[in-house]
């Protein structure tokens, strides 16, 4: 009896033993499933972090240099509204994402076309920005009817020298119209005597800014009491131009991939009557889309050329664009 007793004693032993130990195994599987599950998500976190867009992204005020100039005038940030006026479009360029991307990507393509034909003329290089303040490197045409990169009225550009008409509006014509826009810079500077004002002038015209130094009897830009537009507008330009020569630091970072390619181009000459430019095209290995995107200025199909003027036609180089069969 004793030793049955015994015999019940040890047996409870050792059930309790293995009880324990199966507790503890069940722990020890349960703190490595739980453990593990957390060192996967700690590494798929730290993946997120490095690899997914965007990187690092924080909202922040940018930073605007402790000196800015425009066409080798400096603008003066110690005035708290001038400050102001360069900050707002400092964040507003920073922020307005698709816009500055695109203005960057373009700029690849269309800087070395503008940038000698300022140097030609005389014109501060910085006055490409203004380029890309007025139509982001675009073509476009405003609800007012000013047309192309630079934005020309059809007034100013008959005054300037650009042809417009049914057939032909050259200030689709990047090339004229920079010049043109040179023209206009350049007559204003020597009305005014300083870049800036010269730049007022493009955005108000001249007669609005005469009217308004008249009328405030103050021909300083900074002192001058103007409209949203020409207020904001050399503020717009210089925001561009900083965040354009530095744009990783302001959190643009396109790899030289990303950019646009300047088109590789030869040119011919037409100075006859064109029936119709898709066979003009076709005759020359390309159709009458490419035709439209290497020359935007042509606005018809055809070309009647009564006067028998002598147009330049940009064509793309061979093999530099690849033709949809």
């Amino acid at each position: 009896m004793k030793e049955k007793r015994l015999i019940n004693k040890n047996s409870k032993a050792f059930y309790f033993l293995i009880g324990a130990l199966t507790a503890v195994i069940v722990l020890i599987i349960a703190g490595f499933i739980f453990f593990g599950n957390n060192i996967n998500l700690i590494a798929a976190s730290d993946l997120v972090s490095k690899n997914d867009f965007p990187q690092d992204y924080r909202i922040i005020s940018p930073e605007i240099p402790k000196d800015v100039y425009f066409a080798g005038e400096r603008v003066p940030l110690e005035n708290f509204e001038v400050y102001e006026r360069i900050d707002r479009e400092m964040i507003v360029n920073t922020y307005l994402h698709s816009s500055t991307i695109l203005a960057l990507k373009r700029a690849n393509r269309w800087f070395p076309v503008i940038e000698p034909i300022l140097k030609e003329y005389n014109v501060p290089d910085d006055f490409k920005y203004l380029a890309v303040a007025e139509s982001n490197l675009e073509n476009v045409v405003s609800p007012a009817g000013a047309t192309g990169f630079w934005q020309f009225m059809k007034g100013a550009a008959d005054k300037y020298g650009l042809e417009v008409n049914n057939e032909i509006d050259e200030r689709y014509h990047v090339e004229k119209a920079t010049e043109a826009a040179c023209k206009y810079l350049l007559e204003s500077y020597q009305k005014y005597g300083n870049w800036t004002m010269a730049a007022a002038s493009y955005n108000m015209g001249v007669s609005g800014v005469d009217n308004q130094i008249e009328r405030q009897k103050a021909n300083n830009y900074y002192n001058l009491v103007l409209g949203i537009e020409t207020s904001r507008f050399i503020a717009r330009i210089v925001s561009l131009k900083v965040i354009m020569q530095n744009p990783q630091k302001y959190g643009f970072d396109l790899m030289e991939i990303d950019l646009y390619l300047p088109l590789k181009t030869y040119e011919v000459e037409l100075s006859e009557l064109v029936t119709d430019f898709a066979d003009w095209a076709a005759e020359r290995g390309i159709n009458y889309k490419i035709l439209k995107m290497y020359n935007p200025w042509l606005r018809e199909s055809y070309l009647k050329n009564k006067s028998k003027k002598t147009y330049t036609i940009k064509l793309p180089e061979k093999g530099s664009i690849q033709i949809i069969n």
